[in-house]
């Protein structure tokens, strides 16, 4: 296959990506262009292949066909060379994956004492820079455990971005916050993605509350990409496939009774 031309602007582009697990295709034929800069949200129900594309992105899921190209080049598959290129991403996990018997700060260092050989000086002042960043610049030497629930989330984010990476990942970013932490992630979402020069994809279900800070929304669902625009053009699409999911309709064509597709979310 003869790798398709780079666009300098873009952060993320498929071209007609399949994605299979277990003997199962899960999403087919995905044609997707993310830009450089923008706050990206891929939208869909439980089930749909968020969670399959999102391992996709970060190499963990090989592509079945097609050509993923991410930060301007593709996922590479020998181990050293996907660990190098995974420092260049940084992912918010929905469990927030923080280590409960470090503290805060022990946390957010991590992955600059794993993967850099910098001075402990130099990382202990990244750390304080990154907790101040996401608001919690007096926690450092709490643990984990003594977090709220959106604390915690923030942390996870302070960590994800520690080696300072160009392209960011939230998975299910809301999942499990109250309506304030919502807003307050989705507002640092959006701040840090504009000062520090990021590209954002927000890979979620919680549509109200990540559409408006987003400048392009995809909506996945059968397996395919039935959507791709701006919030605004997404909110007055007359597709029966996207009115069915905004409105959360049990019954239309998108379906919920099909055969298992391999996700959890």
């Amino acid at each position: 296959m003869t790798p398709f031309p780079h666009s300098a602007d873009s952060a993320v582009e498929l071209r007609h990506v399949r994605l299979d697990r277990d003997g199962r295709t899960i999403v087919d034929d995905i044609d997707l262009r993310i830009p450089n800069g923008s706050v990206v949200a891929i939208l869909g129900p439980s089930g749909s292949g968020k969670s399959t594309l999102l391992a996709a992105l970060t190499g963990e899921l090989p592509v079945a066909a097609g050509e993923i190209r991410v930060l301007g080049q593709p996922i590479p598959r020998s181990s050293r060379d996907l660990l190098n290129f995974r420092r260049r991403m940084g992912v918010l996990l929905q469990g927030n994956g923080l280590l409960t018997d470090l503290t805060v700060a022990d946390n957010v260092a991590l992955p600059l004492r794993t993967h850099t050989d910098l001075d402990p000086q130099i990382i202990d002042t990244l750390v304080s820079l990154k907790l101040h960043a996401v608001g919690l610049g007096k926690v450092g030497n709490a643990y984990p455990r003594e977090l709220s629930g959106g604390m915690a989330r923030r942390v996870a984010l302070a960590r994800a971005l520690a080696l300072d990476p160009p392209l960011m990942i939230y998975d299910e970013p809301l999942t499990g916050l109250d309506p304030i932490a919502s807003g307050v992630v989705m507002s640092l979402v959006q701040g840090l993605n504009q000062s520090l020069h990021l590209t954002s994809i927000i890979v979620t279900h919680h549509v109200r509350e990540t559409l408006p800070i987003c400048d392009l929304a995809v909506v996945i669902a059968n397996g395919q990409v039935i959507f791709q625009g701006t919030p605004s053009e997404l909110e007055s699409s007359t597709d029966p496939l996207v009115r069915q999911f905004l409105a959360g309709e049990p019954e239309g064509p998108i379906r919920f009774d099909a055969e298992p597709r391999g996700e959890t979310v």
